[in-house]
This record gives structure tokens, sequence and C-alpha cells, in this order.
């Protein structure tokens, strides 16, 4: 058996509730983004498309929120916005709110859609998509 990775490590410190709704959405993500790189960003789970981050989730008081660096420009009314920049979530308070067809459809576009959030440092703010 191999050792846990950093994800698995963060999911084991949640609630069993939220452990599903963390699982799924990792199985999904994996599946539909194999090429990404997934790390511990920030203290949540991150995938990142060459160094540029697509998707994460994160444990907020009433449920986890699955966040898209670039959702807004998904046009997804299921996607909320969220911050100053690009950014649009979903949240989930059971595992039988994840629709996995939705997500599927949201990954899909997290890879077509994206906003070079990797060089927005260099960009002082400024926002450029990919």
């Amino acid at each position: 058996m191999s050792a846990p990775d950093a994800i698995e490590i963060y999911q084991r410190n949640l609630a069993e509730s939220d452990q599903l709704i963390c699982a799924r959405l990792r199985h999904c993500i994996d599946q539909i983004l194999p090429d990404a790189e997934s790390k511990i960003w920030h203290g949540h789970p991150v995938w990142f498309l060459q160094g540029n981050p697509i998707t994460g989730y994160s444990r907020l008081k009433n449920g986890i929120r699955l966040l898209f660096w670039s959702g807004q420009g998904f046009e997804e009314s299921d996607l909320k916005p969220e911050g100053k920049f690009k950014a649009a979530e979903a949240r989930f308070s059971d595992v039988s709110q994840i629709d996995e067809n939705k997500l599927r459809q949201w990954l899909g576009k997290a890879r077509e859609i994206q906003w070079d959030y990797k060089n927005i440092v260099k960009r002082k703010g400024e926002l450029e998509r990919l």
C-alpha cells in the first residue's frame, strides 16, 4: 500500500459527510483532467494545468465549496461568481447534491476556458484570457 498523499490527508481531517463529497469531487476531477497537477495550495486541494489553477475545493462552515478559477466564463447558472476576478463556485452539503454530468461539463469547460492566473502578480492584477 502506498503512503497517503497530501490531498488524502486533507480529506481525512474532515467530517465523514465532507469526506464523501471530496472523494466524489476528486474522483471526477482526476478522471476528467488526468494531466492536471494536484496539490495542496493555500491549504486546500487545487488542480493546475501548465501551472495555472483550474479547480479546487475547500471546507466552509456550510459545506464544501468547489471553485473554478475561470468559472464565470463558463456561463453556467449553477455556478455563482466568487471574488473580484473570474472565479465561480458551487457548494455542496451532501454528496447526493453532486450532479456528475454537470460536474463533467464544468471540468470540460475548465480545460477550454482559462484566464492566466499563473501570471497575475507579474501583470499587477490584470488577467488575460489563455
